[in-house]
């Protein structure tokens, strides 16, 4: 079993920044694919990123692409997802979710953490 902790969230201006970052207790953390997926309110879960602990492979929506960054973080079994140039439309409850391999749809991925929350003001 994986436990996912987001942490990082808050309220912002559009063209600032957040870090949120994910802390994962797993003793397989090394072989899996964590991703975020973001869920505004009245709209379907939407796929955000995703990085492969053991390769290093990652990957974004085009919507994120060259404004936010994934990467594992300083501390031990974390990741990080650096947002920039952040917009209205990236307002959402963002998760964190663990599994075996890539994948875009959220339905691949077993653990999920509590969401945390992003705001972007206009």
């Amino acid at each position: 079993q994986v436990q996912l902790v987001e942490s990082g969230g808050g309220s912002v201006q559009a063209g600032g920044s957040l870090r949120l970052s994910c802390a994962a207790s797993a003793r397989s953390f090394g072989s899996l694919v964590l991703a975020w997926f973001r869920q505004a309110p009245g709209k379907e879960r939407e796929f955000v990123s995703f990085i492969s602990i053991s390769s290093g492979t990652t990957y974004y929506a085009e919507s994120v692409k060259d404004r936010f960054t994934i990467s594992r973080g300083n501390a031990k079994n974390t990741v990080d997802l650096q947002m920039n140039s952040l917009k209205p439309e990236d307002t959402a409850v963002y998760y964190c979710a663990a599994g075996p391999m890539y994948s875009y749809s959220p339905e691949h991925y077993r653990n999920w953490g509590q969401g945390t929350q992003v705001t972007v003001s206009a």
